[in-house]
């Protein structure tokens, strides 16, 4: 079962979330908890988590089908000591939310060294940070996002991804989401289907299958290794129709969320509609 959907709203409310993702024909969605450019937000109130649950229900959405995004300010691995703990401190809050809501997964940006210390030492910082956050929380996987590379991002390749990972002590509660457009920016020919095919053997020998768990579905507005990040709407960019179409039918992407970041959320329906009648 393909679970395609978008990162939908929140504006009202967590709760809007599940009822906002059933309106676009989503069976699966993505949300920020909080806000997406504040290092604290506003608790969740016990009467609105209980709203999303049951709307959730309602929807027939399970955790296994929500990719809940992290705040953009958080960098795990900061070369700045107070600019870490406020992102580590984020975090943990972020978790915390999530954990609230019943929710199983964080999806984040590993960090960005800001070219002031090594891309090791940074690797190494977001490896510990994700360390003491799951010491704090239960329940929650942090889900790594692969990235373009634009600036000093770090895990835009799949070599940086598996050294995080291998530093993670609980390698139970640590996945990666595959972003299409950041990935065919950063390198990987996701586009041809020799290169589709050598990208996920390449991903399987360096990081490990068994480690994805959702995939973000961009198409992208730049060429391969562009390094830049600029989503496109779906079969409009540079990956192209064939890829989707591709990857919709490709059986190892079943039961995990495929989630919509295309610029135009009017679309969203109409992307998901037809991403689903390309299912043969």
């Amino acid at each position: 079962m393909k679970y395609i959907g978008a990162h939908v709203s929140v504006s009202g409310g967590v709760s809007k979330a599940p009822l906002e993702a059933k309106r676009i024909g989503a069976k699966a969605f993505a949300l920020f908890t909080g806000s997406s450019n504040r290092w604290a937000s506003k608790p969740i109130s016990d009467e609105e988590a209980e709203k999303f649950k049951k709307y959730c229900e309602d929807g027939d959405f399970t955790p296994s089908q929500i990719l809940p995004h992290d705040n953009f300010l958080i960098n795990l691995g900061s070369p700045d000591a107070q600019k870490l703990e406020m992102s580590r401190q984020s975090f943990l809050d972020e978790m915390r939310r999530c954990e609230q809501l019943g929710l199983t997964m964080l999806n984040f940006h590993p960090g960005s060294h800001l070219k002031q210390i090594s891309p090791e030492a940074c690797l190494d910082l977001i490896a510990e940070s994700i360390n003491i956050t799951l010491e704090q929380t239960a329940g929650v996987t942090a889900v790594i996002e692969s990235t373009a590379g634009q600036g000093s991002n770090l895990g835009y390749e799949f070599e940086q991804i598996a050294h995080i990972i291998d530093k993670v002590e609980d390698k139970t509660r640590v996945g990666v989401c595959v972003d299409t457009c950041h990935t065919f920016s950063a390198g990987y020919d996701l586009r041809s289907e020799d290169g589709y095919r050598k990208t996920w053997e390449t991903f399987d020998n360096t990081i490990g299958a068994s480690y994805l768990r959702a995939l973000h579905l961009n198409d992208d507005k730049r060429e391969l290794g562009s390094r830049i990040d600029r989503h496109e709407e779906i079969g409009k960019g540079t990956l192209g129709e064939d890829f989707f179409i591709r990857l919709v039918n490709d059986p190892r992407f079943d039961n995990m969320p495929l989630i919509l970041e295309t610029p135009n959320m009017d679309l969203w329906p109409q992307e998901i509609a037809w991403l689903y009648s390309k299912i043969e």
